[in-house]
């Protein structure tokens, strides 16, 4: 176990190295016919050996990024192709690799042996200010954003980077929906889902517990948690608390946005949205059904679910992908209600850089992912829902184990939700997590909280985008 993890926490030293040294040039940095800082700086800086230093510098080598100068060092260059076209691809490796975004590469150059597309890793944590900064120095021409990232590009007024799309009618129209601005679509949905429950169907069965349905409240699953977790074994439910797409929903189902008076202020003392967030903090003060964790993700939580020590969590359609080789009985459900029964939609979609030198090559790629016959291999071979209505409603033989209930998606529409439909900017959300979060975990009293929020709504309402910043 310790020699497993000493190499998962080597490959974090050695992607952050290539992801903070892609990211210093991009930015400008190391100017283009400058130098890195030499390998034996490096070494130190990131705690790596001279071999995986190497590894690092040959991974930006082939991207196109330095050069290796014999003797002398590696230095900053502005790729230009000779034969063909190259096309870099942003994207963040989880989501690609979901999606089987190898294959579907793979199958594009196969069809288009004169297109090389060079995928790009950008990193998770601060997706929307490095994919800006890559657009803006013509480092990548396609790239994979979510709506929230879209909603980052509009508040920072950066979607001019975005170049219009032509509007796909086979794509479902809500996760299109997301993307647009006037009459133009900036960015073409891939793949989506909704936030949803997972559970263990083994445990259900052993506690005697009825499985989730459209009905349940939250307090249903309260009094249920209770029957599913086992002293010393198992809790009955958890989620990752800091989730910008899990905590909101307690307020989005209590049917009540968050808007300021005509004078730009916000009034929360009576707030059933604050009221949402009352039913999250009793949740977390049952002890007994949601365990005391310091989550560093959504991945901690998954992964204690995968272990058999959590009987349900809230996740999407996308964590599915992990469960399908991992034996475990499983199934889907719509999440509890409050006031309403309203979830969290997330749409992972596909931009082209508006600043590209290969325009037609980035659209035609885009195409191609968002064809038919791509999506069909998506709905086939994963457990995603694919942005594609056809492909999803292909009916044959399955390729891959999937859950009784995957296709109960298509039942809960109507509850999907944006979460810029709350009234809040990003920003904002961003902005008030620290004190919601005291107030979730009990160090801070629901007085407070409204009287916090209060001051620093308007404040945060007038600033420009921490992470495009």
């Amino acid at each position: 176990m310790q020699k497993r993890n000493s190499r998962k926490y080597f490959r974090i030293r050695l992607d952050e190295m290539i992801v903070t040294l892609r990211e210093e040039i991009v930015s400008g940095k190391y100017a283009v016919g400058g130098f890195l800082p030499s390998e034996s700086d490096l070494e130190v800086r990131f705690q790596l050996s001279n071999n995986s230093v190497r590894k690092g510098l040959d991974t930006l080598v082939a991207e196109g990024l330095i050069e290796k100068i014999a003797r002398v060092g590696n230095r900053v260059k502005s790729p230009r192709p000779e034969h063909g076209t190259i096309l870099k691809f942003g994207y963040v490796r989880a989501t690609a690799e979901l999606a089987g975004m190898d294959k579907l590469l793979k199958a594009f150059h196969e069809l288009y042996p004169h297109i090389q597309v060079q995928p790009v890793e950008l990193p998770q944590s601060s997706y929307s200010r490095a994919l800006k900064e890559y657009m803006e120095a013509d480092m990548v021409d396609v790239a994979m954003l979510n709506n929230n990232n879209f909603q980052d590009f509009e508040e920072g007024e950066q979607t001019v980077l975005l170049e219009p799309l032509e509007k796909n009618d086979e794509l479902y129209p809500f996760a299109t929906a997301p993307f647009l601005q006037g009459d133009s679509t900036l960015v073409q949905p891939f793949i989506l889902s909704p936030v949803v429950l997972c559970y263990n169907k083994e445990h259900f069965r052993e506690s005697g517990v009825p499985e989730p349905d459209s009905s349940w409240t939250w307090r249903d699953l309260f009094r249920y948690g209770k029957q599913l977790a086992v002293l010393g074994e198992r809790f009955g439910f958890y989620f990752y608390l800091p989730s910008r797409n899990r905590w909101p929903i307690f307020m989005l189902q209590s049917g009540e946005t968050i808007e300021a008076d005509d004078k730009g202020e916000y009034h929360l003392a009576a707030s059933k949205a604050v009221d949402g967030l009352e039913i999250c903090r009793e949740l977390l003060e049952m002890k007994d059904v949601f365990p005391v964790l310091l989550s560093e993700s959504d991945a901690d939580a998954e992964a204690l679910f995968l272990e058999g020590k959590v009987s349900v969590i809230m996740t999407t359609y996308f964590f599915l992908n992990q469960l399908k080789d991992a034996g475990i009985s499983f199934d889907v459900s719509p999440l509890p209600g409050l006031n309403n029964n309203r979830t969290l939609l997330i749409v992972n979609g596909l931009a082209v850089n508006s600043r590209t030198r290969h325009k037609e090559a980035a659209k035609l790629l885009v195409r191609f992912l968002t064809s038919y016959e791509s999506q069909l291999l998506v709905r086939q071979h994963t457990l995603n829902i694919t942005a594609h209505r056809r492909a999803m409603e292909w009916q044959g033989e399955e390729f891959v184990y999937r859950p009784f209930r995957f296709f109960m998606y298509r039942e809960i529409i109507p509850t999907f939700r944006l979460i810029k439909e709350m009234g809040l900017s990003n920003n904002q959300l961003k902005e008030m997590q620290r004190d919601t979060m005291l107030f979730l975990s009990g160090l801070q009293d629901r007085e407070t909280l409204c009287r916090k929020l209060e001051l620093l709504l308007p404040e945060a309402s007038k600033g420009k985008l921490v992470d495009l910043l």
